[in-house]
């Protein structure tokens, strides 16, 4: 029986480590904050406690928006400390995006600050809130955060729970439909130590910094559940990506071991000031994820920085699966994706689910039987099948090279991966759908150097519209304010019809296409 709060908090305080630095946190105004594993103990006993109160228990998904901050860390640990599920909302989410996930989790409880509340005005069903910096005169009827931190600490044992319950509320990219819901259970806990372990190779005296936003899969997983587990300092840096702040945050807090996505690296590469860096940073090892990593940025990355850095690969679904291990001895080379992750056998599919030899591309598959780490269940609300005779179908499509590395090589669906996050082209057609002037919408993955991928969306206009700049901004801003801020489209084409099958499907390979020439020709 386990508890996520006990495996990342309370046993290291049992255990005499309750000093230790669990989090340090630099804030916007470049203030840095700290909480050791015993305060994390006794303030998310104290929120604990509150929830309770809040007739909150067992299985009820609390929702959190707020930025990298010390309160983040502390809702997260209180909601696993009452066997309560956690459920992370990105800050750039809109109205839009948040009124789905919390109608379709059917969440009890809502967690932001001032600077994010408005989004949850005008929700179909929005439920109480507890607002960091308290209620406003707009919002008179939130619940002030800093109170709750002053509730008796709940005074019984967290609840025990079966490795199959679950203790995070995801919900994942889809192409067709709305986001799924990925309800990770507490057996996913191994995996995540296995990966940090293994891959990140994190070490007691590591100083940890994971730049994902834990709003997402990668940053919820691995910069908080999985340095947490291990007993581990980790960092969180509350101001929005740049390079001469990245590179400010390494010296300042003598980062050791770091990961990002391939999109940092690029910026910081293109940026100019990490060139000659090893000389004053302290990096033992780099790891990226979200999209494969460039020859060039390796490069750069082994000679600027001064220390390898590996790429690896997983999803929302199963956690990280197939990487180039750091701690690990099997053969690494630039390009592949790695090997599998101890735990897990991988294979790779034909179109009859027949595993297919060396050198044959085909879908990516876990070996459900073979791999005892392997603890996605299926979808929350069973959106869509993705077992098949024992496997689960990842939907990207491998290569698995003669000396048993795996070569990423595309994917069979519509999924757009920009700035490391996956995005659905559904919800963005959607959103693009809502304005007036719009008859009908597309969006694709167009190549970006830096990005990976920029979102473009093909538009047909109503009859009566023409065709202008200023309506592709205007456009642009309603998915940026409905939606969410990385997932808008950053290059509007207007057309005059979209190409589709005879059924009246959208033919977006075609789309793609055109948007990977565009991207050739600089158009």
């Amino acid at each position: 029986m386990l508890n996520a709060y006990e495996a990342c908090c309370g046993r290291h305080v049992r255990a005499g480590r309750g000093d230790v630095l669990a989090l340090v946190q630099e804030d916007t105004q470049g203030a840095i904050h700290t909480l050791t594993y015993a305060e994390l103990d006794e303030y998310s006993a104290k929120l604990a406690g509150w929830f309770q109160a809040q007739g909150l228990g067992k299985g009820d998904r609390i929702a959190c928006m707020l930025p990298r901050s010390p309160q983040l860390l502390i809702a997260v640990l209180a909601t696993w400390r009452i066997g309560a599920v956690y459920q992370p909302l990105f800050t750039a989410f809109g109205p839009d995006a948040v009124d789905y996930r919390l109608g379709r989790a059917g969440t009890k409880l809502v967690i932001t600050d001032h600077a994010n509340r408005y989004k949850f005005d005008g929700l179909s069903q929005c439920p109480p809130v507890l607002a960091v910096g308290g209620a406003t005169r707009e919002h008179a009827d939130d619940h002030d955060w800093q109170a709750s931190l002053t509730h008796t600490s709940m005074s019984d044992k967290p609840p025990r729970l079966s490795p199959e319950e679950p203790f995070l509320q995801m919900f994942t990219s889809g192409t067709v439909g709305k986001p799924k819901g990925v309800a990770v259970p507490l057996a996913g806990m191994t995996a995540f130590a296995i990966y940090m372990e293994l891959a990140i190779d994190l070490r007691d005296d590591d100083r940890f910094w994971n730049m994902a936003d834990p709003g997402w899969a990668y940053g919820l997983y691995y910069a908080i559940a999985g340095p947490l587990l291990l007993g581990v300092t980790t960092h969180f840096c509350e101001a929005g990506f740049s390079a001469e702040g990245a590179l400010a945050f390494m010296k300042r807090h003598h980062i050791t071991n770091f990961a990002a996505a391939p999109t940092a690296y690029r910026l910081m590469k293109a940026s100019g000031l990490f060139d000659d860096a090893y000389e004053t940073l302290e990096l033992r090892a780099a790891s990226s994820a979200g999209e494969p990593l460039n020859t060039e940025v390796v490069t750069w990355v082994e000679r600027s920085l001064g220390c390898p850095v590996m790429d690896h690969y997983g999803q929302t679904e199963t956690g990280m699966t197939c990487n180039n291990h750091h701690s690990l001895d099997h053969l690494k080379h630039v390009g592949a994706m790695g090997v599998p992750m101890p735990g897990y056998r991988l294979a790779i599919l034909d179109a009859e689910y027949h595993e297919l030899p060396a050198g044959e591309p085909g879908v990516l598959a876990v070996d459900i039987k073979n791999s005892p780490a392997h603890f996605f269940q299926g979808y929350t609300w069973q959106e869509k099948n993705p077992f098949v005779e024992g496997y689960y179908l990842t939907g990207d499509v491998v290569i698995r090279n003669e000396d048993g590395t795996f070569q990423f090589a595309g994917r069979d669906d519509d999924i757009i991966t920009t700035a490391g996050y996956r995005v659905g082209p559904t919800d963005v057609e959607n959103s693009v759908m809502t304005h007036p002037a719009v008859a009908e919408s597309a969006a694709v993955g167009q190549p970006d150097e830096i990005r990976g991928e920029v979102i473009k969306s093909y538009v047909v206009l109503r009859e009566g519209f023409e065709a202008s700049d200023e309506l592709a901004e205007e456009i642009r801003k309603r998915v940026r304010e409905r939606l969410s801020t990385h997932a808008f489209p950053r290059i509007i084409e207007f057309v005059d019809e979209l190409p589709k099958t005879p059924s009246g499907k959208i033919q977006r390979f075609k789309l793609r296409a055109q948007a990977a020439e565009d991207a050739k020709t600089g158009e």
